[in-house]
């Protein structure tokens, strides 16, 4: 993974990008639907700053975090959604306001605790400063893809898509967890083409279970942002077949992805 401050900095710049995307928007446009089924733009924003205060909370108060763990347990969906339903509510102008805020908050944090050997409770397992950035980023970046899509924006992929990637191979074993199936135990290569050409792979040269494809696309996949059948990424062997099908880059349940649009390129 990226030296800390990287990924931070990495973190800060998908912000902006997103945030250039919504700054000026005249209030009726943050009422515009999204392909998340019952959110807007202003849901997607009022998660990501409900997420980040989240993330701030892990670090700077863990005893306080694990109350909203709870919560998250008890009602998984109405947690995640009361959050968004709450931000949406408010003002454009305010939500906006509270977004930069928190984010602002949590890069000082996030910078402050990059040099220790810390670990953050999370509602997965407990991460380092780099890897809350990097699950951030993450995030960040595939709401961000729902607000470009709601808006009809083409967005510009960039390098930043590297961190996305290892998220979505790492996730690998948890992928396959949550739908209650085994993780194969057989070593996966994956080789993806980053936005300016340059090699991204992961795994054993060797491997039989193998993907391929642009990055850009895999992390479509992986955040469940486009259907695999709308997508570049090709497996070979049938473990790797079926990962593409199961993918997830984030934790909690699998989620119900997207409906392929047809045409899957070649």
């Amino acid at each position: 993974m990226s030296e800390p401050p990287s990924v931070i900095d990495d973190l800060r710049d998908e912000s902006e990008e997103l945030d250039a995307l919504v700054d000026g928007l005249a209030a009726e446009r943050w009422a515009t639907p999204t392909p998340a089924p019952r959110w807007t733009v202003a849901h997607q924003i009022a998660h990501l700053a409900w997420t980040d205060h989240s993330a701030l909370l892990a670090v700077e108060d863990p005893a306080a975090f694990a109350g909203l763990v709870e919560k998250a347990v008890a009602a998984p969906d109405a947690f995640v959604d009361e959050g968004a339903e709450a931000g949406a509510a408010r003002d454009p102008a305010e939500l906006l306001a509270a977004w930069r805020d928190g984010r602002a908050r949590l890069d000082k944090a996030l910078r402050d605790a990059a040099g220790s050997r810390a670990r953050f409770p999370w509602y997965g397992p407990p991460m380092s400063a780099a890897s809350m950035a990097t699950g951030r980023l993450m995030e960040t970046w595939a709401h961000g893809q729902d607000v470009a899509d709601a808006l009809g924006v083409t967005r510009t992929p960039t390098g930043r898509l590297r961190h996305i990637a290892r998220i979505g191979v790492r996730a690998r074993p948890f992928a396959f967890g949550a739908h209650g199936l085994p993780a194969p135990d057989e070593e996966f290569r994956v080789e993806l083409v980053l936005p300016d050409g340059a090699p991204w792979t992961y795994g054993t040269e060797d491997a039989a279970q193998r993907v391929t494809g642009p990055a850009l696309d895999f992390c479509l996949l992986v955040t469940q942002r486009a259907h695999r059948d709308d997508l570049a990424v090709r497996a070979t062997g049938p473990d790797a077949d079926r990962w593409l099908d199961i993918a997830q880059a984030f934790a909690g349940p699998p989620g119900p992805g997207r409906a392929p649009r047809g045409g899957a390129p070649a």
